[in-house]
């Protein structure tokens, strides 16, 4: 190891890949996907558009839009051997992103011996959404709902969920949702995909290998028990004691606070406004002004407790009221995070994929260097 070698836990700040998919400005609290500012982008585009951005590094014209959107409704249904595996573990009451994981890896099963990674990227993207649903309802004891070619990704996801056409606000505030989620910069998922595709692996393995990691609580988080917390809140005048007695308990504030980010999550910000025009369409405010007082006086309550901490609203917070106000259940919170990342870790395969480099970091050995054997009748 050269002298100037220095380990860092996590890796905390240590660059370890060059992208142009997304960067993200913790101190700004400000988030670029595919050159676009989040909130320039995510509530305007189509989620076939945001693939095809981070995949070409462009926007689709109409033409390749049409074509992509046909090329994804095409490869949607299951392979057969997907569909039995989903069918034998629904009884297993497995957690859904094992589910998501096992369906995942039997999609190279068709995979063409040619062009296998573009092939393999669509399929995963295509299919995400079918597995995901089609586990959630055998899980429910429910028949799955076959995808329909003539909807779009994010009402077919909806559709397959619940078996009715979704109206357009609720489409589009899943498609933001997508859109928000798609990517972020060098995440631990992320960088999965990315250290399984240097070796020249295939992107099923490497996706595979992402789902196994955001599964992980530390990475994918919880946005379950944030909305958990509002509603045991209640009331906006019951919020104050039921968060000083939280804090002063030690305990987390489940919505708050970033590894990265100290300020508002800009994705937060963009979630917020999705939840909003969901929630004045379905006619239901009163969830969402309580989601809104609660958000204010909990970042009030820990600047007056950890000042300088600047422990702001994250992503989970408003996900789990959009994703909530979707009628989705909260075992179906992560898998529909994944349904949207799993776009943005296909764009690093790729891009890790033109780097053609082995990522090998080193390791320093902390253990004993002279030790000495000792026969096994002696030990």
């Amino acid at each position: 190891m050269s002298s100037n070698a220095q380990y860092i836990p996590g890796l905390e700040g240590v660059l370890a890949a060059q992208t142009s998919k997304s960067m993200v400005d913790g101190l700004a609290g400000k988030l670029i996907i595919g050159g676009f500012p989040l909130e320039r982008i995510a509530p305007r585009a189509g989620f076939e558009e945001m693939i095809f951005l981070l995949w070409n590094d462009r926007l689709p014209n109409a033409k390749e839009l049409t074509a992509f959107l046909d090329e994804l409704a095409e490869l949607r249904p299951l392979p057969l051997a997907t569909l039995d595996l989903l069918k034998s573990i629904a009884s297993k009451d497995l957690d859904m992103m094992d589910a998501l994981r096992i369906g995942a890896g039997t999609i190279g099963l068709m995979a063409p011996s040619d062009g296998q990674d573009e092939w393999n990227a669509k399929r995963l993207v295509a299919t995400f959404p079918t597995i995901v649903s089609t586990a959630w309802r055998l899980s429910q004891g429910k028949q799955p709902i076959a995808p329909d070619p003539k909807l779009g990704h994010a009402a077919n996801y909806l559709f397959m969920l619940e078996g009715e056409i979704p109206s357009e606000f609720r489409t589009r505030a899943l498609e933001t949702y997508l859109n928000t989620v798609i990517d972020h910069s060098l995440n631990a998922s992320t960088f999965t995909a990315r250290v399984i595709v240097s070796t020249a692996s295939d992107f099923v393995s490497a996706i595979v290998g992402a789902v196994g990691a955001l599964k992980g609580p530390l990475h994918g988080g919880a946005p379950g028990p944030a909305l958990d917390m509002v509603f045991e809140i209640g009331t906006a005048e019951k919020a104050e004691p039921y968060l000083r007695k939280k804090i002063e308990a030690s305990e987390r504030l489940m919505g708050f606070g970033h590894r990265i980010y100290k300020v508002r999550d800009p994705r937060a910000e963009v979630l917020s406004e999705a939840a909003r025009a969901l929630y004045e369409d379905d006619g239901d405010m009163q969830l969402y002004q309580l989601v809104q007082a609660v958000e204010k006086k909990a970042v009030e309550l820990l600047e007056e407790y950890k000042p300088g901490r600047n422990l702001q609203t994250n992503v989970e917070f408003y996900t789990a009221l959009l994703l909530h106000g979707l009628g989705i259940p909260v075992p179906m919170f992560s898998p529909t995070f994944a349904v949207g990342r799993v776009a943005g870790w296909l764009a690093h395969c790729f891009e890790q994929r033109a780097a053609a480099r082995l990522i090998r970091p080193k390791a320093e050995y902390t253990g004993e260097t002279d030790r000495q054997w000792i026969e096994i009748d002696q030990r």
